[in-house]
């Protein structure tokens, strides 16, 4: 039985999440960036079981930068032997 995946979040990442509820705080519509962020969250919770799943990240090309493309959110994650780290959350048109 392999280990659990432990997932983390860099302070890049956690600011991502919060400019995407504030953004949608600021359009007066905080719910949407609720919901968005919640839908983020649900994503990644998916690499504890399957850390593997993202693509590699083609502008770097190394194994263990990975992305989930979500639309409109591309999450892009280093994947460690039984760690995931979440790097960043960016819009996908970035």
């Amino acid at each position: 039985m392999s280990a659990k995946i432990r997932i983390t979040f860099t302070r890049s990442a956690l600011d991502d999440l919060e400019g995407i509820l504030e953004y949608y705080r600021e359009q007066q519509v905080p719910h949407v960036g609720e919901k968005l962020v919640g839908n983020v969250i649900k994503d990644i919770e998916l690499l504890i079981g399957q850390p593997d799943m993202g693509r590699i990240v083609p502008e770097f090309e190394v194994e263990y930068l990975r992305e989930l493309i979500q639309p409109p959110f591309r999450i892009v994650y280093r994947r460690d032997r039984n760690k995931v780290r979440i790097v960043r959350i960016w819009r996908s048109e970035r």
